[in-house]
């Protein structure tokens, strides 16, 4: 599992004092990021190799100012050419947002799906959930 720590900033409440909804799925692009890597080591965009296909966000709780909140990013599931990505953002000990994700791995060059790499695939299975 990859966990980071983000501060919420003040531009990213709403007019209620809360963290919009908008801003979930932009600290859960940024859990991603250890995955782009084993992809893409030097995250270079002219060799960019993953797409988004699907995402949901359930928001379980409301996530506040002056509190700082961890994003959980692991593995659920990897098929030939995509992996489910299971994201939980956690505030004060309580899980506050969940989501997941498909991405797949694209070869832009053939404008096509492309089997993710052996060596990508072990390094993915690390990080798989149990389940």
């Amino acid at each position: 599992m990859f966990k980071y720590s983000v501060e919420p900033r003040f531009c990213e409440t709403d007019a209620l004092g809360h963290i919009n909804n908008t801003v979930i799925p932009q600290w859960f692009e940024q859990g991603r990021l250890p995955i782009f890597h084993l992809f893409n080591p030097d995250l270079s965009l002219a060799k960019w190799n993953l797409i988004l296909k699907k995402m949901e966000v359930d928001f379980v709780a409301q996530i506040f100012l002056f509190s700082p909140v961890e994003i959980r990013t692991a593995i659920t599931s990897i098929g030939n050419t995509s992996l489910t990505i299971h994201q939980e953002v956690w505030q004060k000990d309580e899980l506050v947002a969940r989501g997941e994700c498909v991405m797949v791995h694209f070869d832009y060059e053939k404008q096509a799906k492309a089997s993710i790499p052996a060596d990508v695939r072990e390094q993915l299975q690390q990080h798989l959930l149990p389940g």
